[in-house]
């Protein structure tokens, strides 16, 4: 009930925009703050299932360190976002996934388009979820795509959120864009190999059922 009452608003608000002559250089901003306002309230709870919210992990969720390091080569270390994710970071360690979620929703409407937030985004919003892939989350993760099309992050974080779920072969097309995406030289990109090679070799062993 929660995403089909989204759905109708967001048809209603494009029927207003049409109807005041809205500029088409303002459907970008105000699509924006429709998605931020979508995924505020699926993160609050669950949408799919009225009564029913999702509670943080009380006993916390470990970061990969690992991980961190990838995010921060792809993205950058420093700068306003860096900040905002080492924050998320420090939340999640403490089973604060909402309080991380509304730390970056908050940092998102205050910079507007940042891929590596949007993309963090859906990573936490995955794991407020108990890793399930929701539609929140890959509302996110797709947005972060839009924002930076030619950026391996969103798709190599989307497929690691699938990796996560323990769907592996929806992950596989997400880490083979993420590796075409990544610059030839770029310090990273040997990670993005292995990882998609190793992806590969599991479903290999796994055989069809799991391609």
């Amino acid at each position: 009930m929660g995403w089909a009452m989204m759905i109708l608003i967001g048809i209603g608000a494009a029927g207003l925009l049409l109807a005041f002559g809205a500029r088409r250089g303002m459907w970008s901003t105000i699509g924006a703050a429709l998605m931020i306002g979508a995924i505020g309230y699926a993160v609050q709870g669950s949408p799919m299932v009225p009564g029913h919210p999702v509670k943080a992990d009380a006993q916390g969720i470990e970061v990969d360190p690992g991980i961190v390091d990838l995010r921060g080569a792809i993205f950058g270390r420093y700068g306003d976002d860096a900040i905002y994710l080492t924050a998320s970071d420090g939340l999640q360690r403490a089973g604060e996934t909402q309080a991380a979620a509304n730390l970056l929703l908050g940092a998102i409407h205050h910079s507007g388009g940042d891929p590596a937030l949007w993309t963090e985004l859906g990573a936490v919003i995955q794991a407020h979820d108990g890793s399930y892939v929701s539609p929140a989350a890959l509302l996110a993760f797709r947005h972060a795509a839009k924002l930076a099309p030619k950026n391996p992050g969103p798709p190599l974080f989307e497929g690691l959120a699938y990796v996560r779920a323990g769907d592996f072969a929806k992950a596989r097309p997400l880490w083979a864009e993420a590796l075409a995406l990544a610059p030839p030289g770029a310090d990273y990109r040997p990670q993005l190999a292995v990882r998609l090679d190793l992806l590969d070799r599991y479903l290999a062993v796994m055989g069809p059922a799991n391609q």
